[in-house]
Formats: C-alpha cells, structure tokens, sequence
C-alpha cells in the first residue's frame, strides 16, 4: 500500500488559500517529499502526517518555490529527535545549495547523504521501492521522478511441494529471498508464479512537454503533472517561460495511456482551476484539478 498526498498545488508563491508544490509519499514505515518550498512543513502538519520517517528528499530543481522551504523542515525534523541518515537526491550543484541554506540549520542531529543525478536519466533503489529521475524542459537542469513498487509473482505451494522443498522455508521464499539448505540453493522463483501489476507514479513539474515525460510515465497509475495556465491564451507565455497548459499536460497523459492525472504548480494568477476542467476531459477524461492536501491511498490491484 502507498499514500500520496499532494501538499499543495501552487507555484511561484505560497497564497493564503495554496501552499507550493510538493508531493509526499508514504510506504512501508519509510517516507518520501519530493520538493519543498515555502510552506511545506505546514502543510505537512495540516495534513497530521509526521515529519520524522521522511528518509528521502528529492528536488527537481532549484528555484526558491521548490526549495526554499527546507531549513525549516530540517530544523523540525531534527527537533523531532530523528538522528537517522536522510538522504537527498537532485540535480547537480545539489550538496552546495543545500548547505547554503543550511547556514540558518547548521546544527542537526543526523547526517545527510547527498545524491547528484548524473546524466539524463537515473534510477535509484531505496526503502522497497525504486526511484527513477528523468530531465525534463526548463530554463535550469530539471528532473521528473518515477516511483515504482514491484510485486511479486503468487506463491504456488503445488510447485514447493513438487520440488519436496521443505515447508518451514515457503515463508522466506516467498518474500524474496534464497536459501541454501540441505546441499542446494532455493530460489524464490522456485515457488513464484510470474510477477504481478505493482504500482506507479509519475509526478513532473516546470517544464515542457517532452518525449521523456511520455516515456517514464507510461502506464502510470498516478500522473501528477505541471498545469501553470489554464488560459488558453496564456499558451504562448507558457512557451515563454518553459511551463506548461492544463491542455499539454492532459496530452501527455493521453499519450503514456495513465490512469489518472493531478494537475498542479498553478500560476498565482489562477484563482479556481475547476472551471477549465470540461476542456481538459475532453482530452484526457481522468483529469483532476489538485488542491492541496490531496491523497489517495493505492493498492495491488
């Protein structure tokens, strides 16, 4: 099971009713934000999830509405008693910023452990699942994220019993791991059917419509992706400035064939992001405007 919540769905600005973009996910006893500008740790706190399983931060990309807010949630976090290792992934340049900010949170009581992405594209296995980050289109380096759960094939006891492997082993087989016993090495494919439907997200922001955004989200179960403008005669001004329509982001999730998109990052201009939702179901019927505070909890189908 995975809870995604979308802490808020505002770019450039936090406003009084819509904190700044961020995504926060939760999955077995781990949690992951990816983006924290102003405001995040409030919206955190208004949601009542907690601060100190967050074990992986990612970023992608450095203007102030998408970092900004992080001093402060390391502060809380290190209040919170938290001393494990935290990791944050990002662009390059991403130890130097952080600890620039960090000249107002100098002192904490945990490490943290910095990632760079290299190249375009970049995946990464941590706490059960598997990250994947992909460049996008903006006016600086900038990544969207990939969150997979994978799940394993239906433990098959006629197969365990053909193969006389012995029953107090079935259990860790079946949770993916080898055994060697009595002269030979079980396998968990051994008593595995093929794999199932696992989950996936995809969540992109700031950028263009690119090939990469098509081909990472494909078949996602969740698409959470930038919709600055819903004018469509803010078209060329989202050329402009390297965002992008709540009409570009619906037909990229017509193309990767998503389950379900969130639109997000709306320009501070935008005061109700509802009254465009007609036109963008005509291009992708699932759409969503998101508001802060969003969730939903996802299961294995």
């Amino acid at each position: 099971m995975l809870d995604v919540c979308l802490l808020g769905c505002g770019g450039m600005m936090p406003l009084p009713y819509r904190w700044l973009t961020a995504l926060m996910t939760r999955f077995n006893g781990s949690s992951l934000l990816i983006d924290c500008g102003e405001g995040t740790q409030i919206a955190i706190k208004e949601k009542g999830w907690s601060f100190k399983p967050i074990d992986v931060i990612c970023f992608t990309h450095y203007h102030g509405d998408h970092i900004s807010g992080l001093p402060g949630l390391l502060l809380t976090m290190g209040n919170a008693e938290r001393r494990e290792p935290l990791t944050m992934i990002g662009p390059k340049g991403l130890e130097y910023v952080v600890n620039a900010l960090r000249v107002i949170a100098p002192e904490l009581p945990f490490p943290i452990n910095f990632i760079e992405i290299e190249g375009a594209e970049q995946t990464f296995e941590l706490e059960g699942y598997r990250l994947k980050a992909f460049r996008v289109n903006h006016n600086i380096q900038c990544y969207g994220y990939t969150l997979e759960i994978d799940r394993a094939g239906k433990f098959d006891p006629e197969r365990a019993m053909c193969q006389e492997i012995p029953q107090k082993y079935w259990g860790i087989l079946q949770k993916g791991e080898s055994i060697e016993a009595d002269g030979r090495v079980l396998t968990p494919d051994m008593v595995l059917g093929p794999a199932r439907k696992g989950i996936k997200i995809t969540y992109t922001t700031d950028t263009r419509p690119t090939k990469s955004i098509v081909e990472n989200a494909k078949k996602s179960d969740l698409f959470i992706c930038e919709g600055m403008y819903g004018e469509k005669e803010k078209a060329a001004k989202a050329v402009e400035y390297k965002h992008m329509t709540f009409y570009e982001a619906a037909q990229l999730a017509k193309d990767a064939q998503v389950k379900e998109l969130w639109l997000t990052h709306y320009s501070p201009s935008m005061t109700r992001a509802e009254i465009y939702m007609d036109e963008v179901r005509k291009i992708f019927p699932a759409a969503k405007a998101g508001k802060d505070k969003m969730s939903v909890e996802m299961k294995f189908e």
